[in-house]
């Protein structure tokens, strides 16, 4: 199907021209580059997929040549101001392709969107000039970007925003920052779960300036990441995701100028719920782009094989799964692209909503990818096959970007404290 995005049934009619455009723009992406290049990165060492002349890096230089990185960024900083459907048809496309390329290169833009959005509201020229600005003029891959919030200590506890935990003394990160003059003083380190941590030139950075108030005693800075004091990790070696790259990034008195710290803990708590609705945004979208493209391998190999005088897609067993599937990977969609939409625009963005597009769209991908290996049968568990790999890819989505179960307990505070009221 490389080439080819299936005629589907588009059940929106907020679908213009346009969008059709982005998005054929964003298959063919994903088709020709980014699922031949993760199938080839899959099957390297975590070393060798960083290296130079890795297929990663055909696929950064394609992504920047073509200013695919900055599209999210505003027309005002030389963006291209793509409207939040457009953001959430691509980041299914490149779901579509390959997930873990998609996470990567999702994340990368991470900094400089929210360094953008921190200068629309102090006004800030540095971040515009010193960051903003050379990452859209970037069509070499030069400025990548990560989101670095897990440490060896803390994982997903430190999403838990309207959690009892999360103001508890004594519970914040530690990774720390503090005023020294003009500028801020970072410490400590970062664990091996910051996607494109081994790569990466800018971190989103989020740190513990007063740990009397707990986690919600935190900072989010900019990090340019060739400071002095900044070390890295070497990538993990992971079942899954095996192209998006991982690791440990460490801090022993790194300088930044006081004016990259965008948000301090008068403004943490909002600032860490707007990042969280906006990766598990994201995250609804690209993995519903994961189930569908299970669902589209499990379909075709159906249509082919035969088994008892007949292709197995005439036996009703495999029709009903079938039919599972294709139902899972629409409510994805509707679900995905609903919250995406609605939270590019709202102002707070409702967090819980996204939550929801998280959690339901990487158990649909797990689950419909887990179908899809049944439909193959032992074929499916064959390295090297599509569907093998989505599996494990899908399995990753239900750990990053918080756990889901955790995530859920988030969702639910949110829940109960503002639903109906």
């Amino acid at each position: 199907m490389a080439g080819t995005r299936p005629a589907y049934l588009e059940l929106s009619s907020a679908i213009k021209p346009e969008h059709e455009q982005v998005r054929d723009l964003a298959h063919q992406m994903a088709a020709d580059l980014l699922r031949p290049a993760s199938l080839q990165l899959d099957k390297l060492s975590p070393a060798e997929v960083v290296a130079t002349g890795s297929p990663l890096w055909d696929v950064v230089r394609a992504w920047y040549g073509l200013g695919q990185h900055a599209a999210v960024l505003s027309e005002e900083v030389g963006g291209a101001g793509l409207d939040p459907l457009a953001q959430s048809l691509v980041f299914e496309e490149l779901g579509w392709g390959a997930a873990d390329l998609a996470v990567s290169l999702g994340v990368a833009s991470f900094p400089f969107v929210f360094a953008e959005r921190a200068a629309m509201l102090s006004g800030s020229r540095a971040l515009i000039d010193d960051i903003v600005a050379p990452y859209v003029a970037d069509r070499e891959g030069r400025f990548i970007g990560c989101w670095a919030l897990t440490e060896p200590g803390h994982g997903s506890d430190q999403l838990g925003i309207g959690m009892e935990s999360f103001n508890r003394e004594g519970a914040g990160g530690g990774c720390r920052a503090r005023r020294d003059g003009d500028e801020w003083v970072l410490s400590g380190q970062k664990s091996a779960w910051v996607s494109n941590g081994t790569i990466a030139t800018h971190a989103l950075l989020f740190c513990t300036i007063d740990p009397r108030l707990g986690m919600a005693g935190g900072g989010v800075a900019v990090v340019p990441l060739d400071v002095p004091g900044v070390k890295r990790g070497v990538p993990l070696d992971k079942i899954g995701q095996r192209a998006l790259n991982q690791g440990e990034i460490f801090f022993d008195d790194a300088r930044v100028p006081a004016e990259y710290m965008i948000a301090g803990p008068e403004l943490y708590t909002a600032a860490l719920d707007m990042t969280l609705a906006t990766a598990n945004a994201a995250m609804g979208s690209m993995f519903t782009g994961l189930a569908r493209a299970a669902f589209e391998e499990a379909l075709t190999y159906a249509r082919e094989r035969r088994q008892g005088g007949k292709v197995i897609a005439e036996h009703q067993l495999v029709q009903s799964k079938l039919f599972g599937m294709f139902s899972r990977v629409e409510q994805a969609r509707a679900l995905s692209r609903s919250v995406f939409v609605y939270n590019s625009i709202a102002l707070p963005p409702v967090l819980q909503y996204s939550i929801a597009s998280k959690v339901s769209c990487t158990r649909a991908a797990f689950e419909t990818a887990s179908d899809a290996i049944q439909i193959f049968g032992g074929t499916g568990l064959v390295r090297g096959m599509l569907v093998e790999k989505l599996f494990r890819d899908a399995r990753s989505s239900l750990i990053e970007d918080g756990v889901n179960e955790f995530l859920e307990l988030v969702g639910a505070c949110k829940v109960i404290a503002s639903y109906g009221t």
